[in-house]
């Protein structure tokens, strides 16, 4: 029997959770339904969006996160040892920073897929694979 697929949120995924009657609001709500999990700095990312792109209030946004938590169990935290293996990622597969570090957490988190819009469909960084969940859509 093959365990199921422990998933890794990255931030384009949470935010289209939210947004009511799209496609990609669906496959975001579908995929947070399974369960998984996300990174101290997705919610930083998360919030940042919020606020500058969806120009939502404070106490919204803290709604949404409360949502997530409530979904997704406590966030994974940033250290130096996520931080360390980032940089290393980042020079190995020449990705940007940010994107080494959801890898990075999602390795730490011992995730086998990390849904994502922004990292290509398909990699695998040892383990784990990136997945756009909105491929289909």
């Amino acid at each position: 029997m093959q365990m199921p697929a422990r998933v890794f949120f990255d931030t384009n995924v949470l935010v289209y959770a939210f947004a009511a009657s799209s496609p990609k609001g669906t496959a975001a709500e579908v995929a947070l339904a399974a369960g998984g999990v996300t990174s101290v700095q997705v919610f930083n990312e998360f919030a940042n969006v919020c606020r500058r792109k969806l120009d939502l209030a404070w106490d919204e946004i803290a709604s949404r996160v409360d949502v997530l938590k409530t979904l997704l169990g406590p966030p994974l935290p940033l250290t130096m040892q996520i931080h360390d293996a980032a940089r290393a990622l980042a020079q190995a597969h020449m990705l940007s920073l940010y994107d080494a570090l959801i890898v990075a957490a999602a390795q730490e988190a011992k995730a086998d897929v990390v849904l994502s819009e922004d990292l290509q469909d398909g990699r695998k960084f040892g383990k784990l694979v990136v997945r756009n969940p909105f491929k289909e859509t």
